[in-house]
């Protein structure tokens, strides 16, 4: 099998498999228990908030665990703009943003709130000049993500932050893509939210966490117990988040030679694309994007056949998204980028790890040679 879906999900490290096994049968208690075998459980959750922490420069106390990158956006949007919307009811994010951060705020317009959704260029950048005017003085979060999850265009997280405090608005990034694959500093970027979730960094699935900066105020996601510091009910899913931990104190020791290997890769992936095969256009910023990520439209051809015949050559990729590919119709990120119609529904994500290889890409680049052809309608 050659595996170039790491968007989707990554394989676990043999590291974090061995680190979370005793947590299922050995280190068992409840860490919201008093008694001494209790406490090693708790005192593995903090060696894991301790972990995530140091991976973003943030402090430990600003680490609060979920169940992954959809509970934490979702947190992340409602809790802020219930608790801040004493100064208003308006939300900025933009049109490519994933369906984690879209359908939660679709669903606070039910309630009264007003969204703006701000477009993106060909490349999938957002305007900061249409940030900066779609402020009123009733705004009361802006949500943009770090990088997208499709096309792989990393947003200049740094400048948002800097016109969301100028008018003293809480910023929110989705990080699920970018955390543990490009350098990420929460003081130096001023960011305010971040959602990260475990699976996409070398962890375990139906984990993650959100950073909360230290002062900023914020309801409860979930009533219940006290877990948490209060913020977050529910018991403690002790084996995933040291699991979590792990993979992220490791994926953050190698994160240089992973971002070096995985560009080298990507950009031989692309130039052998466009050299060997006529009438594609890559996706996305050609520079300005997650080291490993390669999605290419290929002319008049479907994309779901074609994803088909790659599955039955031993290769996974995808149309996009996973949360979404189940759904039917044409990827929102490439609509919003324009792509055209003779090119939208060819579509195909290859996202590459540092584990992947030139003859993996070679062996690709023969399979897609042989059958774009044949897929392509006249």
């Amino acid at each position: 099998m050659i595996y170039f879906d790491n968007a989707a999900t990554t394989i676990m490290h043999k590291e974090v498999v061995e680190a979370m096994r005793p947590y299922w049968s050995e280190l068992y208690g409840n860490p919201s228990s008093l008694y001494d075998f209790a406490i090693k459980s708790r005192e593995s959750v903090e060696k894991s908030r301790k972990r995530i922490a140091d991976v973003i420069n943030a402090k430990p106390e600003e680490i609060y665990f979920t169940s992954g990158g959809t509970e934490s956006d979702n947190w992340a949007i409602y809790s802020a703009a219930n608790a801040i919307n004493i100064k208003g009811n308006h939300i900025i994010t933009t049109v490519i943003e994933h369906p984690a951060v879209l359908n939660t705020c679709r669903s606070l317009t039910k309630k009264g709130y007003r969204v703006s959704y701000i477009p993106v260029d060909k490349y999938g950048v957002i305007s900061l000049e249409d940030l900066e005017n779609a402020i009123t003085d009733d705004t009361v979060l802006i949500s943009v993500m770090f990088a997208n999850n499709e096309i792989g265009t990393i947003e200049p997280i740094d400048k948002i932050a800097q016109i969301a405090h100028k008018y003293g608005i809480a910023f929110h990034t989705d990080a699920v893509q970018a955390f543990c694959q490009i350098p990420i500093d929460v003081k130096k970027l001023k960011i305010d939210m971040l959602s990260l979730s475990g699976h996409k960094f070398n962890g375990p699935k139906g984990v993650g966490a959100l950073y909360i900066r230290q002062g900023l105020p914020i309801e409860p996601f979930m009533n219940g117990g006290s877990q948490e510091k209060k913020k977050r009910a529910g018991t403690t899913n002790v084996p995933s988040i040291v699991g979590m931990g792990e993979a992220a104190i490791l994926s953050d020791s190698r994160l240089d030679y992973k971002v070096k290997t995985e560009i080298e890769l990507r950009d031989y992936f692309i130039k052998r694309l466009s050299d060997e095969i006529a009438d594609i256009r890559i996706n996305g910023d050609i520079d300005n994007r997650l080291p490993g990520n390669v999605n290419v439209s290929f002319k008049n051809t479907d994309g779901e056949s074609l994803l088909v015949i790659l599955d039955e050559n031993g290769i996974c990729a995808s149309a996009g998204s996973a949360c979404s590919s189940l759904k039917k119709g044409n990827s929102h990120v490439l609509e919003a980028i324009c792509v055209p119609d003779e090119f939208i529904s060819g579509s195909i994500r290859f996202t590459l790890s540092e584990n992947n290889t030139k003859d993996e890409i070679d062996f690709t680049i023969k399979v897609l040679k042989d059958s774009v052809e044949k897929l392509r309608v006249n």
